[in-house]
């Protein structure tokens, strides 16, 4: 964990693509995340200017943005130090953050960002809180009858959460601490062991996440549901998009019901009989939001658009059902300077042999 300001991993003339330094830039943080990927590749794409953050110097999204930087965690003091001197440097006018941990710092330093001309659109601190915090969301959605598997976080409640389990802890992302368990005695034992875990009940059916966006005034931009086809650590590397009325509501009615504004991801099952429940909301965009811009939802622009202009009405964003996705790895090369190194897989790109 660095104490110094970050500097430019490349200079902007190294060689990566930009449409011109007079447009105003894009910082986004989490660079080197899927989501952060996703949303760097969008905006670059579409001509932005990005600056692209990670606290990790390989993170992939920036050497995909038109420049990298690295920056400390979020819970370092000069955390937001750092973005007001990148953003100041760079010429940007805009944050986009993809990580959920780092959004109550960004929140705290929302005013100082706005002095630096950096313009924010972050969700309210409590439903953030509630969002990450399993147990909370658990109770959240009980109190808003949205369908939700029945949850506790102590064993004595167990009484009330019928098997077979899942056991997770109650801050996490993706897959990781998450157990499948088919005896009480095990899921007392493991709760015992460990007070930060919580035990629902295992939900059957076909898994979902559906890619949401909220405007400032609380009404959905749009609801994007996808099948998790097949998943690799929690994140799709398969996917389907799908339309469904029921999906749709429901995940309406868990975002109301923890009034989050901004992009969501919302993570849920649907039963044989057709019935949707929602297991999880995460504050940020997914990993596998490349499907939904694909299939014609561009959250990322309109998000951008929001964060820009707090007054602008946002219009609704309409998708295409049955779009699939299979996801495949790729790489970016840099040099020891940070500058860019032409990949051996595109076409233009001369392979030369060295011998030694």
């Amino acid at each position: 964990m660095t104490s110094t300001l970050p500097t430019s991993a490349a200079p902007p003339s190294a060689g990566r693509r930009s449409p011109g330094s007079s447009s105003p830039a894009v910082l986004v943080t989490g660079a080197g995340g899927p989501a952060g990927v996703a949303v760097v590749r969008r905006l670059v794409a579409l001509g932005h200017r990005v600056v692209g953050v990670d606290a990790d110097a390989t993170a992939a999204g920036a050497a995909l943005a038109t420049v990298g930087a690295v920056v400390p965690r979020a819970d370092h003091v000069r955390f937001v130090d750092a973005l007001v001197a990148l953003a100041t440097a760079h010429g940007a006018d805009a944050l986009i953050g993809t990580v959920a941990e780092e959004l109550p710092a960004l929140a705290a330093g929302a005013g100082r960002l706005a002095a630096a001309g950096v313009a924010t659109w972050l969700p309210d601190p409590e439903a953030v809180g509630v969002c990450s915090d399993k147990a909370a969301f658990a109770r959240a959605m009980r109190a808003a009858g949205v369908p939700h598997p029945a949850t506790t976080d102590t064993p004595a409640g167990l009484a009330a959460v019928g098997g077979p389990w899942v056991v997770k802890p109650r801050a996490g992302r993706g897959s990781r601490g998450v157990r499948l368990l088919d005896t009480r005695a095990e899921v007392v034992e493991a709760m015992h062991g460990d007070a930060s875990l919580i035990a629902q009940s295992r939900l059957t059916g076909r898994e979902f996440t559906a890619d949401a966006l909220v405007d400032r005034d609380g009404e959905l931009v749009t609801v994007v549901p996808r099948w998790r086809d097949d998943t690799r650590a929690g994140i799709s590397v398969k996917g389907t998009t799908f339309d469904s009325a029921e999906v749709t509501a429901v995940v309406a009615a868990a975002l109301e019901a923890v009034q989050l504004t901004g992009p969501a991801n919302v993570q849920g099952f649907v039963a044989d009989d057709g019935r949707a429940s929602v297991v999880e909301i995460n504050p940020r965009f997914s990993g596998g939001l490349p499907l939904t811009l694909a299939a014609g939802a561009d959250v990322v622009s309109a998000h951008l658009a929001g964060i820009r202009d707090p007054h602008a009405r946002l219009p609704h964003l309409w998708f295409t059902p049955g779009v699939r996705m299979s996801r495949y790895f790729a790489e970016t090369y840099t040099a020891d300077d940070g500058s860019p190194v032409a990949d051996p897989c595109e076409a233009t790109a001369a392979v030369t042999a060295v011998r030694a």
